[in-house]
């Protein structure tokens, strides 16, 4: 059983997090213009009041109309704050806006957090009634039971939109698909599987529940709480309790674990032990789900069982029982057909999607997106990974078909193919592009070099780095300096991180001897210069170090302008042979992925290097898991207007067309003709119009001006630009990078070390 540390951040850390530039995770932006006296008109008064008379006259036109029908709110009262306790309804918030931006990344749902300071079940639920209207769906979190269950079943009643308490359902309806594929592995039943339920919170019972909808008999079930056995007869239970007890002598849970099928833990460290491991029945079913550390250690478990299949819910172990599996896809189903409930058929319906997609081969773009990892159904996969790009498509179509097919959906879905294309494009590329890189290199971690050690950035980036599993930094600085920064930042001086310098003489002197081997003939340096430039910069102290075999790959920038630090590489580093050096920025707007270059290294690209640049382009884009279509952008479309620019980008084409790649290009063309579809109808005979997914620029000026406009007013996320050509992996970050993007750039360095072959 594979485990591996889980990531640690200091406090500071944390905080600076939260505070940094804007406070908090979430904001509000208007989906419409704003810019004229008519946008203005349209939107507030007058305007406004045409769609409010018709929501009057039908309440459902607010879905039309309004965000209503992509709107969750995530509500708590802190009674129950992440395993903290009842810390009030105020320290909840930075946990309910959390929740508010794994909607939005995992299912593009837009939501809001309402955090209502009360612990009276009346007023919280006469609370949410009346401001319900607004939205298209209530997720309820961190709400002690037994409230919880008295305000959802309320709420349920008396509500027309989903009510979905996460704690409870998210858990049950993910250990439910578990249990579906561990049983079938195992070949159980699941009319005769025995059961025992460590645990009789919110989301035990809810577990028990949807095991008990899906096959499970009643009377194979046993709930096991502080007291013991919850058993009919016992005192002092619930009515919630009450319906899990069943009849049996049992009344501990070392009586109830002998002969069990599956033990299922909701509830502390330790509770199960080796000796009751042994107890438990062949093939045994183990979803030790406390958090964060489970009731038994897999390893524990191995000690004494060899046919145990294991889940967790943590991700350092393979089967993570993780709610993000569930949660957001299952609103997405369900606001898309605008259902009045989520009932236990979707619940199912979900649980089974789950349990299928897990049995299903990986096709090669998910194998991509995990990091080239393949995994296999078995013993150690049977939930898919929680980044598994399938799951935006497969579980909302369950969801909303299983609505549709019980009578609470508003909405009919026509054709479900074309919904999961739509749901498909709602998923954010560049978290799957960079969550497959990092997957990938944390199997063959490498030795990247960060430049700019005593830039603070820099240095949180080389640190997260380390801690995230990523690979081995190593930060070029003064010791005393980057110490100094490490206590800033919150970690001991004394943090185990590897620093080095040009005091290292005997590094020193090997890449003085490598500079000067090198750079002799070409430039008439003597040995004394190289010396110099070995001492005296940091850009070429690093290059050095990847030349000479000391690291993997490196990171420089953030502190020099771009050209600054490619010049000092170049003289360490030549072009990778039978290549041209340029940059190519990922660019990703609204699920739409672009790769444009060259945004920061030929200022007039010739025709030859404009061919050069799309063939090694397309071939850095075949990396990311994308089919290369290749756009030479321009002023014009198809020579109109024709000018001398038109001719030397033409030219370009000509020359792939003589080359016979293979990959599909054209132009020359605007930027809107390549990248909208409505072109289409416009230039049938070209294959690119619409569907461009790179864009060879005309000059340098008009890439960089393109990129950071797109970066700073268009919302755009931008990786790079990636230095593509150069003989090495080494990647330049721009002035003023953020800690994640030093990150990101690492990480293609080092992913760039493995699959790349630089000897050619």
């Amino acid at each position: 059983m594979k485990k591996t540390k889980i990531d640690h951040y200091t406090d500071k850390e944390a905080l600076e997090f939260h505070s940094h530039k804007k406070p908090g995770k979430i904001e509000i932006r208007a989906s419409k213009s704003m810019i004229t006296k008519r946008d203005l008109a349209l939107a507030y008064s007058p305007g406004v009041a045409v769609p409010v008379k018709k929501i009057s006259e039908d309440s459902n036109a607010a879905y039309d109309y309004t965000s209503k029908g992509n709107l969750v709110a995530v509500i708590s009262n802190g009674s129950a704050i992440l395993g903290l306790g009842n810390l009030g309804a105020l320290a909840s918030k930075p946990v309910m806006e959390g929740k508010a931006v794994l909607f939005k990344r995992f299912a593009d749902i837009d939501s809001i957090d309402l955090e209502i300071d009360s612990n009276d079940t009346n007023e919280i639920i006469t609370s949410i009634k009346n401001f319900a209207p607004s939205f298209g769906g209530i997720n309820l979190e961190d709400i002690a039971a037994p409230d919880c269950f008295i305000i959802e079943e309320k709420l349920k009643e008396i509500l027309d939109i989903p009510v979905f308490h996460d704690d409870q359902h998210g858990t049950a309806i993910i250990t439910t698909a578990a249990l579906i594929n561990a049983l079938d592995i195992n070949g159980k039943s699941i009319e005769k599987v025995k059961i025992v339920v460590n645990g009789a919170g919110a989301s035990a019972m809810a577990c028990a529940n949807l095991f008990k909808k899906s096959g499970v008999p009643q009377k194979n079930i046993k709930m096991v709480d502080r007291t013991g056995v919850i058993f009919r007869g016992r005192d002092n239970l619930n009515q919630w309790k009450s319906a899990h007890a069943i009849e049996t002598k049992d009344r501990t849970l070392n009586d109830a674990i002998k002969d069990a099928d599956v033990f299922l833990g909701l509830s502390a460290k330790g509770a199960l032990t080796k000796e009751m491991v042994k107890k438990m029945s062949k093939n045994p079913i183990i979803f030790a789900c406390a958090n964060p550390d489970p009731e038994i250690k897999p390893e524990e478990i191995e000690e004494v069982r060899d046919d145990a299949i294991i889940a967790t819910g943590r991700s350092d172990y393979p089967n993570q029982v993780n709610n993000l599996i569930g949660f957001p896809y299952i609103f997405r189903g369900a606001l898309d057909v605008r259902s009045k409930t989520i009932n236990e058929e979707m619940k199912i319906a979900a649980a089974h999607a789950i349990a299928k997609l897990a049995r299903e081969d990986v096709p090669d773009e998910v194998v991509a997106a995990m990091g080239g990892e393949r995994p296999h159904y078995g013993k150690n996969y049977i939930i898919p990974s929680t980044f598994d790009p399938r799951l935006i498509s497969i579980i909302p179509s369950a969801v909303a078909k299983a609505a549709i097919d019980t009578g609470v959906a508003r909405k009919k879905i026509e054709n479900f193919e074309i919904y999961q294309d739509q749901l498909k494009q709602r998923l954010d590329p560049t978290v799957t592009i960079m969550q497959g890189i990092n997957t990938y290199i944390k199997k063959k971690p490498k030795k990247i070099v960060f430049a700019d050690g005593e830039d603070e950035n820099t240095l949180k980036a080389a640190i997260a780095f380390k801690n995230s599993k990523l690979g081995t930094p190593i930060l070029i600085g003064k010791e005393e300096k980057i110490k100094e920064q490490i206590k800033k930042i919150g970690y001991s001086d004394n943090f185990d991180i590897e620093i080095t310098n040009s005091k290292d003489t005997p590094k020193r002197e090997k890449y003085v001897k490598y500079l000067f081997e090198k750079l002799q003939r070409e430039q008439g340096l003597l040995e004394w210069d190289c010396d110099r430039m070995v001492r005296n910069d940091r850009v070429i102290w690093a290059s050095c170090m990847v030349a000479c075999g000391d690291a993997d790959g490196a990171v420089t920038g953030n502190t020099r302008r771009f050209g600054a630090s490619l010049d000092k590489i170049k003289q360490v580093v030549d072009a990778r042979q039978g290549e041209i050096m340029f940059g190519l920025n990922l660019v990703v707007h609204k699920g739409k992925t672009i790769f444009v270059g060259d945004t920061s290294v030929h200022e007039y690209p010739s025709s030859e290097q404009m061919a050069d640049m799309a063939i090694s382009a397309a071939r850095v884009v075949r990396l990311f898991g994308f089919d290369p279509k290749v756009a030479f952008v321009s002023h014009s479309t198809f020579g109109q207007p024709s000018t001398s620019r038109t001719k030397h980008i033409k030219n370009a084409v000509e020359i792939l067309k003589d080359r016979n790649v293979n990959f599909e290009f054209d132009g020359d063309m605007q930027p809107d003709v390549a990248l909208n579809e409505e072109y289409k109808e416009l230039y049938p005979f070209s294959k690119i119009v619409g569907n461009a997914n790179i864009l060879i620029m005309p000059g340098q000026h008009s890439a960089a001006i393109s990129y950071k406009m797109m970066k700073t007013f268009g919302d755009a996320k931008v990786i790079g630009p990636l230095l593509i050509g150069l003989g090495l992996p080494i990647e330049i970050a721009p002035l003023r990078s953020s800690t994640s993007e030093i990150i990101n750039l690492a990480s293609i360095a080092a992913y760039s070390a493995d699959v790349i072959n630089y000897k050619k």
